[in-house]
């Protein structure tokens, strides 16, 4: 299928092919008919693309300090590549999308296929969307009209806040695309409304809906327009629906509004604002979030969690409705805001006009049809790149997952290492093609069938949430595939007990755990210097994890785990590699219940105990300072120590012809890592980590992380 892709580096448009995204759980498959593209939003992303770099940091001063953050722990080189290499993934634009239902994923109520519907899909000829953020469109609106749903929403989340009642006037500051529909929806609502703009068409499309109208670039004075629109009393509300960095809207719509009055930001303005704007008049300020109640919840948006309707009347999904019902009652009239029509192959011209000084304010993509006889045929699922096919046997690699990590890290190793790469699999598509394309992948797809079945892959290589790792790992072992899993191995002990019967069974085929601190160079070192003692050790791993939400999806324990099985196995392995000895027993003790703290198992101390004696105390912190070294290793033994500061400075004290071993940039063993695998795959050699090491490790995370919860 064709999609829209943008880049972040030039924002430069590009139609790509792209394996359509697969049917999920809880989701809905969607042909595309048409789609909005959303003047506002994207033009400033189109903006952002073509920045310079010092003018993309000043537009976003929070990701400049994170980069900050990362770059005192990390250096710089580390951080110089994690931020080219976000810059280098495209994003896959737009939020207006209608078509039609060809496939329900389980657990999916309310819908069939051949409903037409109205979502917050992009501008993809098939798309993949939560059933929460879509709506059925009733059979008097037509398709273009339905395209406005979301835009629509975004304007009636932003009255319910205002909370207008009969006979108020309310101004609209800004009369774009949302601007405008905001009006209308402030006369059905049965308000007075003035709206404010610079734009002469603009001005007229909303005397048209009803309002009355002020233009300060023809040197009207607003606020005197305001008052007497208000009868001398001043405004009873102010919906901004600008964007600008400047203040002046809403100190203007402190200064035209009543006592008591209220202000929503729905656009983007800067807000520095004034106290005595706000303290003398007691007035009220609220920013509105998108389409309404759920947005950005995942339980909500991912999870298909509805809120109760006796608690929260208007969710996202139930503002979408009652946005269509209003078209189809023909109170809410589009029509006259379409100013441009592209095929959708034509897309990329359609941006180009975003981004010029024309005219423009409703642009609707328009997209080809079913076949004629009107029969759905399945979307393709795969998409050939170019890349050189390998013969099986030879390395192969099929990768399932292209998100952050695997194409910043594990795919540019595996091609270091020789590794012949075949296909790359995710579940959008979009990652799947762009770093498909940029390693020089065979194939990219939406379906792991694609990597299963094809005789070229003789490895997997697993890079996908969590919960996913368990039953991928067996799918690929009994594929008769070699398989390499970022870490975790899986989450339950069941699934665990599954695979290594499984893998016992396939001496033949190498399973190995993303375990790659063990081959960090000075780890290597580390293990060479405590080789010659004999003595028992103590371990002390200190690791400054970092804050993350509680709402993310690697804190879900059926999602991701938790931390201590999702990350802190890293650091179980390091110490049982360093040991050289089994682990015989483990405890585990969490910062205790508090108010402040929603979750306590990613600040926890652990405490392994070794066959041969020795100790390891793991202190898991979520809850320190960035500046601090993220992983600190000390080990005390016989009379020596070694310190390792964040896989960059070793330092030893009372070692013989040892006493530093500092590197130019962090090396946290990654590619010596996969190099080993790489090499035992194509020479028939053994697994670089025991199998009985993987599953002990495992064994010990699951059920430390299982002592937390």
């Amino acid at each position: 299928m064709k999609q829209l892709l943008q880049s972040l580096k030039n924002g430069m448009a590009e139609l790509a092919d792209v394996p359509a995204p697969r049917g999920a759980a809880g989701r809905l498959l969607i042909r595309t008919a048409a789609s909005l593209v959303s003047a506002g939003t994207e033009r400033m992303l189109v903006e952002f693309g073509q920045a310079n770099w010092f003018d993309k940091a000043r537009q976003q001063p929070d990701k400049v300090r994170m980069v900050l953050d990362k770059a005192r722990t990390d250096g710089l080189a580390a951080t110089f590549e994690a931020v080219q290499s976000k810059l280098d993934q495209p994003l896959a634009p737009g939020y207006c999308n209608v078509g039609r239902v060809i496939e329900v994923g389980a657990g999916t109520a309310g819908f069939t296929p051949g409903d037409r519907v109205a979502s917050n899909g992009a501008h993809a000829e098939f798309v993949s969307v939560p059933v929460n953020l879509c709506a059925r469109i009733p059979d008097g609106v037509g398709d273009e009209e339905a395209a406005f749903t979301v835009l629509a929403a975004i304007g009636l989340q932003g009255v319910r806040l205002a909370a207008p009642t009969l006979g108020e006037c309310v101004v609209v500051t800004g009369l774009g695309l949302i601007g405008l529909l905001t009006v209308q929806l402030l006369k059905a609502q049965g308000c007075r409304v003035l709206g404010i703009d610079f734009d002469v068409a603009r001005l007229a499309l909303a005397q048209q809906f009803g309002a009355e109208t002020v233009n300060p670039g023809a040197g009207d004075d607003v606020l005197a327009a305001a008052q007497a629109f208000s009868r001398g009393r001043g405004v009873d509300a102010v919906i901004i629906t600008a964007s600008t960095s400047s203040d002046e809207p809403v100190h203007q719509a402190a200064q035209m509004c009543r006592k008591r009055g209220r202000i929503v930001l729905v656009g983007v303005t800067g807000l520095k604002l004034s106290r005595a704007d706000f303290y003398e008049k007691e007035l009220s300020f609220q920013v509105s979030c998108s389409y309404g109640p759920g947005r950005y919840d995942p339980a909500y948006e991912e999870g298909g969690q509805d809120y109760p309707v006796g608690f929260v009347r208007w969710t996202e999904q139930r503002n979408f409705e009652a946005v269509l019902d209003m078209m189809a009652a023909g109170t809410l009239d589009v029509t006259p805001l379409i100013s441009h029509r592209f095929p959708f192959a034509e897309a990329p011209e359609a941006y180009a006009l975003l981004a010029s000084d024309d005219a423009s304010l409703g642009i609707l993509l328009q997209y080809p049809a079913a076949d004629a006889a009107g029969v759905e045929t399945q979307p393709a699922r795969q998409v050939v790149l170019g890349g050189r096919a390998a013969s099986p046997g030879k390395a192969g690699a099929g990768f399932l997952g292209a998100g952050n990590y695997a194409g910043r890290v594990l795919i540019p190793a595996f091609k270091e290492a020789g590794a012949s790469l075949q296909t790359v699999v995710s579940a959008g598509g979009v990652s799947a093609v762009h770093f498909g394309r940029k390693f020089g992948f065979a194939a990219a797809a939406t379906d792991n069938a694609a990597v299963m079945a094809d005789p070229a892959v003789d490895t997997v290589v697993i890079a996908t949430r969590h919960d996913a790792h368990g039953g991928q790992v067996l799918a690929a072992l009994r594929a008769g595939k070699h398989v390499f899993c970022e870490k975790p191995l899986c989450l339950q002990l069941e699934e665990l007990d599954a695979i290594e019967a499984e893998a016992a069974a396939r001496p033949s085929q190498l399973l190995m755990l993303g375990f790659n601190r063990r081959f960090a160079p000075q780890v290597v070192k580390i293990r060479s210097l405590l080789d010659r003692v004999s003595e028992p050790k103590s371990f002390i791993m200190t690791v400054n994890a970092g804050a993350i939400p509680a709402d993310h999806w690697t804190q879900d324990r059926a999602v991701g785990g938790g931390r201590i099985v999702g990350e802190a196995c890293h650091f179980i392995d390091l110490l049982r590699h360093l040991a050289g000895a089994p682990i015989v027993r483990h405890r585990a003790v969490a910062l205790g219940r508090h108010p402040a703290l929603a979750i306590r198992d990613d600040k926890a101390t652990i405490t392994l105990e070794f066959a041969d004696g020795s100790v390891g105390t793991i202190h898991y912190l979520a809850n320190g300072d960035k500046g601090f070294p993220k992983e600190r290793l000390e080990v005390f033994t016989a009379g020596k120590v070694l310190q390792l500061d964040n896989f960059r400075r070793l330092r030893g004290w009372g070692w013989r012809g040892f006493s530093r071993m500092n590197l130019w940039r962090q090396d946290k063993g990654v590619q010596p890592c996969i190099d080993q695998f790489v090499k035992a795959v194509r020479d028939g050699g053994t697994v670089p980590i025991p199998l009985e090491e993987v599953i002990e490790v495992s064994r010990a995370s699951i059920q430390i992380g299982n002592d937390l919860a």
